[in-house]
């Protein structure tokens, strides 16, 4: 199987990595966006888990990895509900792990055990955590991290494919970690992970999209329109229950939701406050003879980050002028 991606380039598959990505938990990532509600209200919002799932396996292989952390890679996002991050919202989870609780169940629920026992692989490689490639803690890299804010600026047209292929060069795998290769590409990612977790996630519109999209479903919920298992359908099934409910309290909400919404933020006149869990990130980088966190050899770093610390945990304040 040849698999296309307009990140990292062309890329031939095993058998049971295509097998994964054909099975049913896999293709149900291509109706979830990544961004949760955001797709209501700008059209540019609209990069998908599949994607992302896809790019992280090509990621991890292209670092080395082997076919088992590219399978984790893969399936890592399944368990993510229709409109992704809103359901933490919903069910009022600050961490944002609401699909990390259920991941286990979700995988052997679903014919992801069998496909792996098929190629004589262990279904319990998708639950280990000693991937290193693929997960790290922050504020290390990881192909998780690189992967959705690369791929979700790409899409937003924030950056270009030369960027992104001249940072790619910079990065490579040792002694457990990523590291770059050079100050100023960890400067230029640090820069665009803050322009993803802070001016995308906090942007004023999406907290807004999130908070009235949550209050639907909360709504649908209550009123038994949407069951807690039917989230683990899409985005459009889960909007079609909705609507075709004619509930007039949540089609309300719903149409709050279009790409005309006008809304700013303001702290001293607000309708909506949102925040997101604090992400800083500072990657390690190789300078001769030893490897050093990049705020301690980038003023620049250490500022964006003092300056990310400050707008994660103030949050945003959203005064909706017109929806």
């Amino acid at each position: 199987m040849l698999m296309k991606d307009e990140l990292y380039g062309d890329f031939h598959l095993e058998g049971v990595l295509e097998e994964l990505i054909h099975s049913k938990p896999v293709q149900r990532l291509k109706h979830v966006h990544q961004g949760g509600a955001s797709y209501l209200v700008n059209e540019r919002w609209n990069t998908t888990r599949f994607g992302h799932s896809v790019g992280v396996m090509l990621l991890v292989r292209k670092m080395g990895g082997s076919l088992e952390e590219q399978i984790a890679g893969l399936l890592h996002d399944v368990s993510h509900t229709a409109f992704s991050h809103v359901v933490d919202l919903v069910f009022n989870h600050s961490e944002e792990d609401y699909h990390e609780k259920i991941f286990k169940n979700v995988v052997q629920h679903s014919e992801i055990p069998r496909i792996l026992e098929a190629h004589k692989l262990d279904p319990q490689l998708v639950f280990r955590n000693d991937y290193p490639i693929l997960e790290q803690p922050l504020p290390e890299l990881c192909a998780d991290r690189i992967d959705y804010t690369l791929r979700d600026l790409f899409a937003f047209g924030t950056i270009t494919k030369e960027e992104v292929d001249a940072f790619l060069e910079h990065m490579y795998f040792a002694e457990g970690r990523i590291c770059l290769t050079s100050v100023e590409s960890a400067e230029w990612f640090v820069e665009m992970y803050y322009k993803e977790v802070v001016d995308y996630f906090l942007d004023p519109l999406n907290i807004y999209a999130y908070d009235v999209l949550a209050k639907a479903i909360q709504t649908a919920i209550e009123k038994e329109i949407v069951k807690e298992q039917d989230l683990m359908l899409d985005d459009e099934t889960v909007l079609t229950l909705m609507v075709q409910s004619k509930d007039e309290e949540v089609n309300s909400l719903l149409r709050q939701l279009h790409f005309n919404v006008k809304v700013e933020e303001d702290s001293a006149d607000h309708h909506i406050f949102g925040a997101k869990k604090l992400r800083i990130i500072d990657p390690a980088v190789f300078t001769g003879d030893r490897v050093s966190p990049v705020s301690t050899l980038s003023d620049k770093v250490a500022a964006l980050n003092e300056k990310a610390t400050h707008k994660s945990k103030q949050g945003t304040y959203v005064k909706v002028i017109n929806a």
